[in-house]
């Protein structure tokens, strides 16, 4: 793009994000969120954006060189090697110290989850057999764990890679310690063909039952908000596709 065209990435009432040429002006509404992103982007062992500069309610980054991972919808790209490199990076991360500031516990996340089960069974989202079987498959999630660093929201849209390395993991506004099979489970969101690429990278100690259970987790707790703020759930590959294929399992 023009270096001095601006382009609206992404903007609702929470957030937006614009582009000016190789610069990144993130707007956030709420401060103690833009505190946390900018302080994870310090602590992550894996490489993020370089901040340009921050005057509160705006932070400035610099693009990161490469190509995402994918996008919903459509067949990735990028080679297996290169969701491996992904792997590696979130297990980078997961190794590395908690960041100094809570997370959500186990009973928050099922709480929201009977929430979001119930507005959707409300609203008349999806048929009510596909709300119930995902919300059963979800219960393999609800169960202890031992906090690590997530990301909180690692899209395969947030995930660069140059060949077969990964160049920046961006959006860590959702950063926080908490369960890592949630990190691996949005990675492969709609592109669960690639998880065994991903687990590859990342080595021993994944949970493949409860990856699975956060692919409908995640599908059932995000559809509102997304509803909400002018995204759609049911494009192909989406959260609505995820919780419409549990039902084709056995």
């Amino acid at each position: 793009m023009d270096e001095n065209e601006v382009e609206v990435v992404v903007a609702h009432s929470q957030r937006a994000t614009l582009r000016v040429g190789g610069v990144y002006l993130k707007i956030d509404g709420d401060p103690a969120r833009a505190e946390r992103e900018a302080r994870a982007m310090a602590l992550a062992p894996v490489p993020t954006p370089e901040v340009l500069w921050r005057e509160p309610p705006v932070l400035a980054i610099a693009a990161v060189p490469g190509e995402a991972l994918g996008v919903l919808g459509e067949p990735s790209p990028q080679s297996p090697a290169a969701w491996a490199a992904a792997g590696a990076a979130v297990r980078r991360l997961h190794d590395a110290p908690l960041p100094p500031w809570p997370g959500r516990s186990v009973d928050d996340v099922a709480a929201e989850l009977d929430r979001e089960c119930a507005w959707l069974l409300a609203h008349d989202v999806v048929p009510a057999e596909v709300v119930r079987r995902n919300r059963a498959i979800a219960e393999a999630a609800l169960r202890p764990w031992s906090p690590v660093f997530v990301h909180g929201d690692l899209q395969l849209t947030h995930v660069f890679v140059d060949g077969d390395e990964v160049t920046g993991v961006i959006d860590w506004s959702e950063a926080a310690p908490g369960d890592a099979m949630l990190d691996l489970a949005i990675l492969t969101l709609g592109h669960e063909e690639r998880l065994d690429d991903v687990l590859a990278g990342y080595g021993p100690g994944a949970d493949r039952t409860v990856i699975r259970a956060w692919w409908s987790l995640r599908s059932l707790a995000a559809s509102r908000w997304l509803i909400e703020h002018g995204f759609d759930p049911d494009a192909p590959g989406a959260e609505l596709d995820v919780l419409r294929a549990r039902m084709r399992e056995s």
